[in-house]
């Protein structure tokens, strides 16, 4: 194949080869305007004696697959009868180039590796696709060390052009699954290269070696190796599951690669525990939990749903395990059955709340999200991120209603939905608040009372009554250390809380509550008695009684409080911390009632809307849904 250094395909100009496989050349490109870098795919094929359209048809199959762990195709064309991808550039090389063929990787970083692949691998097969070609020298890592995953669907696109046999693929055998060579590609197909690779990185070795020939036949009829015939400390599990993944029939593997994956997280997690097995009373019996199941779930409940009503508090039900980066925003649905949460891997989720199943993910935002929350109906989920829009979504068909791009240049740290309108609060870096419609997109109130950043805000429970009239108050707190609340209608400002010189982090408002505790006094106001609370980056957590503009309490924690939030009935108080710890006091008495630890700093916690249970998450990437005091 021709030198490519220093033409010019498209917009980019190619400044040097990056590396060469059995069907392309990848160039580092230079865009001739922007100056920006890319990753050019040349593929080792003409057009000429074959139907364009059908590239193009298969480029756009490409180019529609978005996660944050695929490698994203930002153009493709056609210069000279030469096809061409433009790819976003990865600058940390391949795991080939990491790990050498013979590298035996640390069990717990196998595991980090095949969740990512995983996840982009449903992702695709949920959309129909299948990769065909996963090994590591298609396993990229991006400028964070993300596993991105390459090449989808080139070797399909390649083989179908210039029509080759199974000879012209020879370097990609080794982790071919049997069906596969027998030309019966299908999802599970993916499943078993991933399983090669883990039974490769565990051992330092793949399962099959010798000339293709020798191959061919070890894939179509021989087992593989015994992992710990090579390696004695690999526990039973850990090779019960990579040998499920390997079966010689795609039906006896697990019922998808995210199964594959969490059966592998479940197994290493037995390993660490000083290597004691779920199967040493009985080495050959199956573990039906990692045995495909019908639906396999996210994660499997902690405790049977049935259970939930008697169980203690602080015992986790459920949770989920989609993210792939810290989680940043959760809400519940009104009938307390689904969540939304949002991370830094720039989906929006939703999942069963119970059973952890992933429900929906809206995958048309291309800005890094937020927050996310659900309007007082259920029947809307609105979205905000760095890019200054707000979305709302239709949950029943996903489809996008509306964007609100009131906010200009400014990104919106936080919303929150009215209580019991289709109206909408949204938080912005400019110390701006917005409240609008969220049905017609319409402005009603913009409240400038901050001059820092918002990082905060939350709506009172219901219309409170004011010598101004009756309506919806909002509570808000960012940088300039201030606690504000307003009225939502009109901005009319109600009062200013400010004591400590630490920036707001979060901040909540409690339903009506009344209290005989001496540090939580009875209300003397004709007005509704209720409290904002804030939680400070200096650890502090403060709570005010609004019908008297009084601080009623002020405690001082070990870290940042990034998250408060009262329990539907007021009686309960709970707040998270860079401790990694979920606190719940009882506002009555003053008393904590539970201490809740995950194994990374907190971000965001919710009550559920029955108040029966907490969802909580953070830097972990997981949710953990626990029963509350």
């Amino acid at each position: 194949m021709s030198d490519y250094t220093g033409r010019q395909l498209g917009n980019y100009q190619l400044t040097r080869l990056l590396g060469e496989g059995a069907f392309a050349q990848v160039y580092l490109g230079e865009h001739i305007y922007l100056s920006t870098q890319a990753a050019i795919k040349v593929l080792k094929t003409q057009t000429e004696n074959y139907p364009v359209d059908l590239f193009y048809t298969e480029a756009r199959n490409i180019a529609r697959l978005v996660h944050p762990n695929i490698v994203r195709v930002l153009d493709f064309g056609v210069d000279s009868n030469t096809p061409f991808l433009v790819l976003d550039y990865a600058p940390n090389g391949t795991l080939r180039q990491r790990y050498v063929p013979g590298t035996v990787l640390p069990l717990s970083t196998i595991v980090s590796y095949i969740k990512q692949i995983a996840e982009a691998l449903q992702y695709a097969h949920d959309d129909k696709l299948v990769h065909r070609d996963i090994k590591p020298e298609n396993i990229l890592l991006g400028r964070r060390n993300e596993v991105l995953l390459s090449d989808f669907g080139i070797a399909l696109m390649v083989q179908t052009m210039q029509y080759q046999n199974l000879q012209d693929v020879a370097g990609t055998l080794p982790y071919m699954a049997p069906e596969q060579i027998q030309g019966q590609p299908r999802p599970a197909s993916d499943q078993y290269s991933l399983g090669i690779i883990a039974y490769e990185w565990l051992s330092g070795r793949r399962p099959f070696q010798g000339s293709m020939t020798e191959m061919i036949s070890q894939h179509l009829a021989v087992a593989p190796p015994s992992l710990r015939s090579i390696i004695p400390a690999i526990t039973p599990d850990v090779e019960h599951v990579v040998m499920t993944a390997l079966e010689k029939d795609p039906g006896q593997r697990f019922g998808s690669v995210r199964a594959f994956a969490v059966a592998l997280e479940q197994a290493s997690q037995f390993s660490e525990q000083g290597g004691k097995s779920v199967l040493a009373s009985a080495p050959t019996a199956p573990i039906p939990s990692l045995k495909k199941p019908a639906t396999p779930p996210p994660i499997s409940l902690r405790a049977p749903a049935s259970m939930a009503q008697s169980a203690p508090a602080g015992t986790v039900i459920g949770g989920y395990h989609g993210h792939l980066n810290t989680v940043r925003s959760l809400s519940w649905s009104p009938d307390n059955a689904s969540i939304v949460s949002v991370s830094d891997d720039r989906l929006v989720h939703v999942w069963d709340a119970l059973t952890g199943e992933r429900r929906q993910i809206y995958q048309d935002i291309a800005n890094i999200v937020h927050a996310a929350a659900w309007s007082f109906d259920g029947s809307r989920i609105a979205t905000v991120g760095n890019d200054a829009h707000v979305r709302i979504w239709d949950f029943a068909t996903g489809r996008l209603l509306a964007t609100y791009r009131g906010h200009t240049g400014s990104a919106i740290n936080a919303l929150a939905w009215s209580p019991a309108h289709h109206i909408i609060a949204t938080a912005a870096s400019d110390g701006v608040v917005h409240v609008w419609d969220a049905t017609t997109g319409q402005p009603l109130t913009i409240y400038r009372g901050h001059t820092g950043s918002v990082n905060a805000l939350a709506w009172s429970p219901y219309e409170i009554s004011t010598p101004y009239g009756r309506g919806y108050h909002i509570v808000s707190g960012g940088d300039d250390v201030s606690i504000q609340t307003w009225e939502a209608a009109t901005g009319r400002g109600i009062a200013l809380y400010r004591s400590q010189p630490a920036r707001v982090l979060s901040v909540g408002w409690s339903p009506n509550i009344y209290s005989s505790s001496s540090r939580f006094e009875p209300a003397t106001s004709m007005y509704n008695s209720s409290r904002v609370a804030c939680g400070r980056e200096d650890g502090m957590v403060e709570m005010w009684d609004t019908s008297v503009n009084r601080e009623v309490l002020s405690y001082r924690y070990l870290s940042a409080v990034t998250t408060v939030g009262w329990s539907p009935d007021g009686r309960r108080f709970a707040y998270a911390s860079h401790e990694s710890a979920v606190e719940v006091w009882d506002t009555t008495t003053n008393l904590k009632l539970v201490t809740f630890s995950h194994t990374a700093p907190q971000r965001v916690l919710a009550w559920s809307p029955n108040g029966k249970y907490i969802a909580s998450g953070g830097g972990d990437s997981e949710i953990l849904i626990w029963v509350a005091p």
